[in-house]
C-alpha cells in the first residue's frame, strides 16, 4: 500500500522549511515555528508573560497596533531536521520556577513535534523574572491617577 502521507518538514540552517510529497511541497518558514513554540509556552500553567524586560515592553507597543506578538520571547534555530528553541518567561507567584519550566517544555516539544512536524533537539527555558499579584494592583491604581 503506497504512503501518500508527507515528510516531516525539513530545513537548511536559516531557511523556510520545506517538505515535498506526490501533490506539492509545504514551506514553514522559522517565524511559524516560533509562532508555535510561543503560544505552547503562553498556555502553561504558571505562565504570566513570555519575554524580558524589553521584549516586553516592545511587545506591548506592537500589541496596541497589531495584536498579541506569539512569538515574544523566543527564539529557535532550525536545523535540516531539529529544532532547537529558547523561552525566556515571567512566572506567577508563588508557581514553584522548575515545574514551571519543565511543563512549558513539554508544551513547547509537544506542539512542534505535532503541528510542525520536527524533531526538537532542545527547549531552554530561562525565567526571566516573577509577577507578584500585588503588581497588578499597583498597575491599576496608576492608571486611575492622572
Amino acid at each position: 500500500m503506497a504512503n501518500n502521507i508527507p515528510t516531516p518538514a525539513t530545513v537548511s540552517a536559516g531557511v523556510p522549511t520545506h517538505a515535498q510529497n506526490s501533490l506539492g511541497k509545504t514551506t514553514i518558514n522559522d517565524g511559524v515555528v516560533a509562532k508555535v513554540a510561543g503560544i505552547a509556552a503562553r498556555e502553561s500553567r504558571g505562565v504570566y508573560a513570555l519575554g524580558g524586560g524589553a521584549a516586553r515592553a516592545l511587545g506591548a507597543i506592537k500589541e496596541v497596533v497589531s495584536g498579541v506578538d506569539q512569538a515574544q520571547g523566543i527564539s529557535v534555530e532550525v536545523g535540516e531536521t531539529q529544532v532547537a528553541v529558547d523561552v525566556t518567561i515571567v512566572a506567577e507567584y508563588p508557581a514553584p520556577l522548575q515545574d514551571v519550566a519543565d511543563g512549558v517544555r513539554s508544551a513547547v516539544i509537544r506542539a512542534i513535534e505535532s503541528i510542525v512536524g520536527m524533531e526538537v533537539a532542545e527547549v531552554n527555558v530561562t525565567v526571566n523574572d516573577v509577577h507578584l499579584p500585588s503588581d497588578d494592583k499597583e498597575d491599576d491604581s496608576e492608571a486611575r491617577v492622572q
